[in-house]
């Protein structure tokens, strides 16, 4: 690592320590010839993945964009930021067990669909909304009631909207 004071080569780390969430690790280092302390990180190098859209245009999958539709998804809701950035987190790693250089915004889709029903209903009926394109009230009322039919056969989950 180059020394940002002098620019020399050798340097020696005096700590280590997981940083984040345990996906980089935060390394102090002196510089062997100034005696400068800096700090780097390292980083899990992840495959550039390409995301194709319906469309048919490829652009770089951006986990940032990601995060930016399950956050407006989640607006004004009752969940934290912490819950939806593992989600992206998720969907993230699952994307890169695939070993695809590429995948289509379908298949991203489903993913996140998938996290939200678990996370938050509205959120997941909002997300849907965009996703699929809804063009009239009826296609929301079509899918709340398609969740709640899902939602009736898990106990633990109390029900949306009563008719």
């Amino acid at each position: 690592m180059r020394c940002p004071k002098c620019g020399t080569l050798e340097d020696k780390v005096i700590d280590s320590r997981l940083a984040k969430d345990g996906s980089s690790i935060r390394r102090r280092r002196v510089c062997l010839e100034c005696e400068a302390r800096f700090t780097t990180y390292e980083v899990l190098e992840r495959n550039e993945m390409r995301l194709e859209k319906k469309d048919g245009r490829r652009e770089l999958f951006d986990r940032a964009k990601l995060l930016g539709s399950i956050t407006k998804a989640c607006e004004k809701r009752p969940i934290s930021l912490e819950d939806m950035e593992r989600v992206a987190e998720e969907i993230h790693r699952e994307l890169d067990c695939l070993n695809d250089a590429e995948v289509t915004s379908r298949q991203l889709g489903k993913l996140v669909m998938a996290r939200l029903r678990t996370l938050d209903p509205v959120a997941y009926v909002r997300y849907a909304s965009v996703y699929r394109q809804f063009q009239e009230v009826g296609d929301f009322i079509d899918e709340i009631q398609s969740l709640e039919r899902r939602i009736a056969d898990s106990p633990d989950q109390p029900v949306l909207f009563q008719s």
